[in-house]
């Protein structure tokens, strides 16, 4: 299945919302995306993952180029993300460093 991916612009809130599989044949549409949110210049960068249905370790890397590429000050929130999704992202210890929300 491939992967939807939009950016939108929520008050100070830079929004990612994924939608399909998030693997290694679709990751870099999602790299290009946070490339773009990255110079938005806004305080928080929201992925909702509410219609990610699975996500391989291409997504986990994912996750770490955007904290890579987004500025320190910049919170990193996940949102919405399936029980198996969010489990991938709290094994990998990303939750140390990105906020993951039911939301």
């Amino acid at each position: 299945m491939p992967l939807s991916v939009s950016l939108s612009i929520e008050g100070d809130t830079t929004v990612i919302d994924l939608s399909g599989e998030l693997d290694a044949e679709t990751a870099p549409d999602f790299h290009q995306t946070i490339e773009k949110a990255a110079g938005h210049g806004t305080t928080t960068i929201e992925i909702r993952m509410a219609g990610v249905g699975y996500m391989a370790s291409a997504g986990l890397r994912s996750l770490v180029f955007a904290q890579q590429k987004i500025a320190d000050n910049v919170t990193i929130k996940v949102v919405g993300a399936i029980e198996p999704v969010s489990r991938t992202i709290r094994t990998a210890g990303l939750d140390r460093s990105i906020v993951i929300s039911d939301e």
